[in-house]
C-alpha cells in the first residue's frame, strides 16, 4: 500500500542526573565529593533513505523515543550518553511540526539528516559544586528535560516529469510504454489510485517520470482524492498534460484541457509556472494513424489550434498503438534539460520552523502561579529542574530552592489571588504552608 502521510510522536532522551557521592578517605572532610555528571539524552534524528518508497511503517508504530542518559556515578564517573534514535523516511518527505504547522525539514536528498528533538543535557554531579567555602555539597543537578512533540510526515514524490490529466486518458499507458513500470491499466475511471514512478532511458541518459493519478473537477478543494494527488505534482520540473482528443469519455477535449489547468492554478499558481507539454492522445480513435491523416483530422486540428493559442505545444499521440509516444518523450526530455540549465526563480511560500526560537524557550525561566480552587500552585520549567535537583535533607540546598521562588516575585502574584499565612502551596508533588517571614518553610 502506498502511504504518503503519517502522524507520529517523537521524544528525545532525558539527561541523566548528577550523582551525590563522597570519597571515603582519612583526613578528607565528609570524605570529599566525587559524584559524576549524568549522560546526555539521545537525540531524535530523521534520515532520508532512497530505498524507502512509502510511509507505511508509521501506520503501525506511532511513538518513537530516544534513550535516556545514564545517571552519574561515584568516583567522578560520568553516566553514559543515551543513543540517538535514527528514523529513516523516504526521500521527498517533509517533517512538519503539528503544533505550529511549520515545516521543520524537507528531506530531498539521500542520506540527508537533521535533529528534530534534542536530548536533555546531563546534570552535574556534586563534585562540580565544591568550593573553598562549601567543601562537601550534598546536592547535584538533575538532568535536562526530554523534548516531546507531535510531527506530521508528508511525502511528495520527487520526479522530473509528471503526467497529469483526467482519469482514463492514457497516463498509465504512456508510463508503461516509456518505462519499465507496470501500472494497472483498464478501461474504467480511477484505475490508478496511487502515483506510479518509472525511469525513462533516453540517449544514454535517464529521467524519472511520475503518473499522477486522475484529477477531477474540484480537486483543489479536495474533491475525489484531490489534495492526495495534486501535492505530488509540486516537485516535478516538467508537466505532460494528456488529453483524450477523441472525446471517447463523452467529454469535450477543450473543456477537459481548461478544467485540469484550472485545478492546477487553484491548488497553487506555482504549478502553472511549470513547463507543460500537451499530448493529444487517442488520435487513433479519430482514424488518424500517421502524420498525413492528422492533416485532415478536424477534431485534432481544432483542439491543437485551441491549445496552441494559449501558448502550449501540442503533440499527437496514440498510447494504444505507440504512435507519437517517442516524440512526446523526446520533447519532455528537451524541456527538462532546458529547465535544469535555467532553473526558475520561485518564491519560497512555505513557513519553516525556527529552531533557534524553539531552543531559546522564553518561558523556561518564568515561574507561574495559579489557584486551582483548593491549593495555590507554583510551576515553571527551570523551577522544576531546580526542584528535582534539591536535596530536602540539606538546609543549603533547600534554602536555594525557596530563595529562587521568592526572588521570582511569584508570592506577590499569589497574595493578589488571596494567599494568606497558613495557606497551602503546592509545588509539583510537594505541599508546604506559607508564612510571610524569612525563615525555613514547614515542608
Amino acid at each position: 500500500m502506498f502511504v504518503d502521510r503519517a502522524k507520529i510522536i517523537i521524544k528525545s532522551g532525558k539527561g541523566g542526573n548528577g550523582a551525590v557521592t563522597f570519597r571515603r578517605e582519612p583526613f578528607v572532610p565528609e570524605g570529599g565529593p566525587d559524584g559524576g555528571d549524568g549522560g546526555k539524552g539521545g537525540d531524535v534524528v530523521f534520515m532520508a533513505d532512497e530505498n524507502l518508497r512509502t510511509l507505511m511503517d508509521f501506520r503501525y508504530k506511532r511513538k518513537y523515543e530516544a534513550e535516556n542518559g545514564q545517571n552519574g556515578m561515584k568516583k567522578k564517573r560520568f553516566g553514559k550518553n543515551g543513543e540517538d534514535l535514527i528514523i529513516k523516511v523516504p526521500v521527498g518527505t517533509m517533517i512538519i511540526d503539528e503544533a505550529s504547522g511549520k515545516i521543520m525539514k524537507d528531506m530531498t536528498e539521500h542520506g540527508q539528516s537533521f535533529v528534530a528533538a534534542k536530548g536533555g543535557r546531563g546534570g552535574r554531579g556534586n563534585a562540580r559544586f565544591a568550593t573553598p567555602t562549601r567543601q562537601a555539597p550534598n546536592f547535584a543537578e538533575a538532568g535536562g528535560f526530554a523534548k516531546e512533540r507531535q510531527v506530521i510526515l508528508e511525502m511528495k514524490l520527487i520526479a522530473d516529469v509528471g503526467l497529469v490529466g483526467f482519469p482514463n486518458v492514457g497516463k498509465s499507458s504512456l508510463l508503461s510504454l516509456a518505462t519499465s513500470a507496470k501500472p494497472k491499466i483498464a478501461n474504467y475511471h480511477f484505475t490508478t489510485i496511487d502515483p506510479n514512478l518509472g525511469v525513462v532511458e533516453l540517449y544514454d541518459s535517464s529521467f524519472v517520470m511520475a503518473d499522477i493519478a486522475g484529477i477531477i473537477e474540484g480537486a483543489h478543494e479536495g474533491a475525489g482524492l484531490g489534495h492526495y494527488f495534486l501535492k505530488h505534482i509540486e516537485r516535478t520540473k516538467v508537466l505532460v498534460h494528456i488529453v483524450d482528443v477523441s472525446g471517447s469519455e463523452g467529454r469535450n477535449p477543450k473543456e477537459d484541457f481548461d478544467k485540469i489547468n484550472d485545478e492546477l492554478v487553484q491548488y497553487s499558481d506555482r504549478l502553472m509556472r511549470k513547463p507543460q507539454i500537451v499530448a493529444a492522445n487517442k488520435v487513433d480513435i479519430l482514424g488518424c494513424f500517421d502524420e498525413e491523416d492528422l492533416e485532415i483530422c478536424d477534431e485534432y486540428i481544432e483542439f491543437k489550434n485551441y491549445a496552441e493559442s494559449k501558448g502550449y505545444k501540442v503533440l499527437p499521440m496514440s498510447a494504444a498503438s505507440g504512435f507519437g509516444v517517442k516524440e512526446v518523450i523526446e520533447e519532455a526530455y528537451r524541456m527538462l534539460l532546458e529547465v535544469e540549465a535555467n532553473p526558475p526563480e520561485e518564491e519560497d511560500e512555505l513557513e519553516y520552523f525556527d529552531f533557534e526560537i524553539d531552543d531559546a524557550d522564553e518561558d523556561y525561566r518564568k515561574v507561574f502561579a495559579e489557584y486551582d480552587g483548593t491549593n495555590y500552585v507554583i510551576t515553571g520549567r527551570q523551577l522544576e529542574k531546580i526542584f528535582n535537583s534539591t536535596n530536602f535533607n540539606d538546609a543549603g540546598s533547600r534554602r536555594y530552592l525557596f530563595k529562587y521562588i521568592e526572588n521570582s516575585g511569584v508570592y506577590d502574584e499569589l497574595r493578589e489571588m488571596g494567599l494568606e499565612e497558613g495557606d497551602t502551596i503546592k509545588l509539583f508533588d510537594m505541599e508546604f504552608e506559607y508564612y510571610d517571614e524569612d525563615y525555613d518553610y514547614d515542608i
